[in-house]
C-alpha cells in the first residue's frame, strides 16, 4: 500500500511543500518521488533474502519492520519546503524501501517454511493477493487522505509500522536455522550498480532531451542502459565463479522456477502499465469529461478502479486453495489469457467509455492477475530447496518489482511517442480557435509530452497552469476563458491523440500477457512440494541438504 498511496498524492503533496510539479526542473523530483521506492525494492530484495537465508529470516523481517517504521514517522514530520522538502521524501522513502525490502525478501520464504505444500498455495496466496490488492488500495487511500491533509498520506504508516514492528517481535519465531556462510560482497556490488544504474537510466529515458520528446538519445542515459546491462553481465560471470553465490543461478535449472518468474516479470510490466494508464485515463479524461473537477479526480479514479482490486481479492486465495490439489499450470495459465483478454478488450474501447462495461473488464482484469499470482508464487517457492528459499522470495519480489518500474520506461516512453506525433499541432489549433494568441498557443503547444502526461497524471488541467502563468486568461473574453479551464476542452484536446497511445499500450500489455501465458504454460505439471517429493530437476547435490530442512 505504502508503495502506491504517494502517487495519487503527489499533486497534494507538491502544494503542501510548495512546489510547482509542472515546471520542467521538478519533472525529477516528481519521477524520484514515485521510483525512488520502486527502484531500491528492485536492487535490495534479492541481497537482503540472501541475508535472512544466512541469519535467520526473521530476524531480517523484525528489523525490516523496525527501519519501515521510523522511515514512516520521519516522512511525516518534513521540516523543509521546495526542493528541500522534496529531497527529505525523497531520501526517506528510499530508506523506508530499505526496510520494505526486507519484509518483501523474506515474507513468502518465512509462509513457505511454516506451511506444508498441501497448504502453500493458499497461505502464499492471501500474502501475495492483499500484497497486489494493497497497490491499488493506497490510490483510493492516498486520495482520501490527500484531502484531509498531505502529512496525513504518511502518517497512516505510522500506526501500522510500529503495531507491525512490536507484533512481529513478540509473535513470528524462526522455524528454519541460518545457514552460515560467507557474502558475496563482489556479487552484491555489482548487482546493486548494475540494476540501480540500468532502471535509473530508464526513469531519465522518458524525461525530454534537445528537442526529443523522450531522452533514449541523451548519451547519459546510454551510458547508464550499456553500463548497466554490462555490470548485470559481470554479475551473471562472477555468480558461476564464487563458492557462494548471492544470486544462485543454479535455481534456473528448475523449469518451473525459471517460467514463474519469468512471467512474473512480464506479468508485472503489464500490470504496471495497466495501474498507470488508467489513473491517467481517469483523472485526465474520462472524469473531467463527466463533470469531475480536476482537482477531486484522484480520489475518483481510485474509487472507479476498485473493481480491479476486487477481482484480485476473490480469485487469489481461491486459486492459491485449488492450486493446492491441482497444480498452478492451469490456473496461472488461465489467469493471464484472462488478463491477455481484458487488455484487447480496453483497447477497443472508446475513450468516453460505458462505465459498466470498463468495470467489467477491470473486474476481469483482476480475477485473471489474481489466479495467475497466487498458484505462480507458491510454484516458484515450492519449487527450491529450504535453505534457498530467503534468496528465491528476494529474486521473485525482484522480477516483480523490476517489472513495476520498467513498465513505467516502457509505456510511459510509447504513450509519449503517441502524444508527440499528434498533440502539438491539435493543441496549438485548438488554443487559437478560442482566443489564444498564435505566439501563447505555440509556447503552449511546446510543451513537452511528458508534462502533459504527468499533467493529467496529477490530476492538474495543465491549460488553466500555462495560460494564467502568462497572464493570457486576462486577453480572451470571460466564455473563451470558461471554455479553457473548464472542464472538457483539455480532455476533448487531448482524447484523440490520448487515444492513439492507448492503443500501442495496451496492444503490447496484451502482447506480454500473451508471452506470459506461454512461460507459464511451460512449467511443467503438478508435482508435490519439496517437504514431499524432490523436484527430479534439482541438482543432487542439494536434495539430501533439501530434505533435513524442510518444514514438517
Amino acid at each position: 500500500m505504502d508503495a502506491s498511496i504517494v502517487i495519487i498524492s503527489l499533486p497534494a503533496i507538491f502544494r503542501g511543500i510548495g512546489l510547482d510539479p509542472l515546471a520542467p526542473g521538478n519533472i525529477g523530483y516528481l519521477l524520484w518521488m514515485i521510483l525512488g521506492y520502486l527502484l531500491v525494492s528492485a536492487v535490495l530484495v534479492v541481497v537482503l533474502g540472501r541475508l535472512g537465508d544466512m541469519f535467520g529470516r526473521v530476524k531480517i523481517y523484525n528489523l525490516g519492520f523496525l527501519i519501515f517504521a521510523c522511515a514512516s514517522v520521519a516522512l511525516s514530520l518534513d521540516p523543509f519546503r521546495a526542493g528541500a522538502g522534496a529531497l527529505w521524501l525523497i531520501l526517506w522513502r528510499i530508506v523506508q524501501a530499505f526496510g520494505g525490502s526486507m519484509l518483501t525478501a523474506n515474507s513468502a520464504a518465512i509462509l513457505t517454511d511454516a506451511f506444508p505444500a498441501r497448504q502453500r498455495g493458499m497461505a502464499l496466496g492471501i500474502n501475495q493477493i492483499t500484497a497486489l490488492a494493497g497497490q491499488f488500495l493506497g490510490l483510493l487511500a492516498g486520495g482520501l487522505l490527500a484531502v484531509v491533509d498531505w502529512r496525513a498520506v504518511f502518517w497512516v504508516s505510522v500506526p501500522v509500522s510500529i503495531t507491525g514492528t512490536i507484533w512481529s517481535y513478540l509473535s513470528l519465531r524462526e522455524t528454519s536455522a541460518g545457514r552460515p556462510g560467507r557474502i558475496d560482497w563482489l556479487g552484491n556490488l555489482t548487482f546493486a550498480a548494475g540494476a540501480g544504474i540500468l532502471l535509473a537510466g530508464i526513469t531519465y529515458g522518458i524525461q525530454p532531451y534537445g528537442g526529443s520528446a523522450t531522452g533514449w538519445g541523451n548519451p547519459w542515459v546510454l551510458t547508464g542502459l550499456i553500463g548497466g546491462a554490462a555490470l548485470l553481465l559481470a554479475f551473471c560471470v562472477i555468480e558461476t565463479r564464487v563458492a557462494e553465490p548471492m544470486f544462485d543461478l543454479a535455481l534456473f535449472r528448475n523449469r518451473a522456477f525459471a517460467a514463474g518468474n519469468v512471467a512474473a516479470l512480464l506479468t508485472s510490466i503489464a500490470r504496471g502499465g495497466l495501474q498507470f494508464m488508467l489513473i491517467i485515463w481517469l483523472q485526465g479524461i474520462w472524469l473531467p469529461l463527466h463533470g469531475y473537477d480536476f482537482e477531486d479526480t484522484p480520489l475518483w479514479a481510485g474509487i472507479f478502479m476498485l473493481p480491479l482490486t476486487l477481482g484480485f481479492l476473490i480469485a487469489g486465495p481461491v486459486s492459491g486453495y485449488l492450486s493446492d490439489r491441482f497444480g498452478a499450470r492451469f490456473f496461472s495459465t488461465a489467469g493471464l489469457v484472462l488478463v491477455m483478454a481484458s487488455f484487447l478488450g480496453l483497447l477497443a474501447l472508446p475513450v468516453d467509455f460505458d462505465y459498466g462495461l470498463f468495470a467489467a473488464l477491470l473486474l476481469l482484469n483482476g480475477l485473471g492477475q489474481g489466479m495467475f499470482s497466487a498458484p505462480n508464487t507458491s510454484s516458484i517457492m515450492g519449487s527450491v530447496p529450504a535453505e534457498y528459499r530467503g534468496v528465491a522470495s528476494g529474486m521473485r519480489s525482484t522480477f516483480q518489482n523490476s517489472g513495476t518500474a520498467l513498465s513505467i520506461g516502457v509505456f510511459f516512453s510509447l504513450m509519449v511517442s503517441g502524444l508527440a506525433s499528434s498533440l502539438p499541432a491539435t493543441l496549438k489549433s485548438g488554443l487559437v480557435a478560442h482566443g489564444v494568441p498564435a505566439a501563447s498557443a505555440a509556447h503552449a503547444a511546446a510543451l513537452p509530452p511528458v508534462s502533459t502526461l504527468f499533467a493529467t497524471f496529477l490530476g492538474n488541467n495543465p491549460i488553466e497552469h500555462l495560460l494564467a502563468s502568462e497572464g493570457v486568461l486576462d486577453h480572451v473574453t470571460k466564455a473563451q476563458r470558461s471554455a479553457l479551464t473548464g472542464h472538457t476542452f483539455f480532455p476533448q484536446l487531448v482524447s484523440g491523440p490520448f487515444h492513439h497511445g492507448l492503443a500501442i499500450v495496451f496492444g503490447v500489455a496484451a502482447g506480454m500477457a500473451l508471452v506470459s501465458a506461454v512461460a507459464s504454460a511451460l512449467r511443467g505439471g503438478h508435482r508435490p512440494g519439496p517437504d514431499q517429493q524432490e523436484p527430479k530437476d534439482r541438482p543432487a547435490a542439494r536434495t539430501t541438504q533439501s530434505r533435513h530442512n524442510a518444514p514438517s
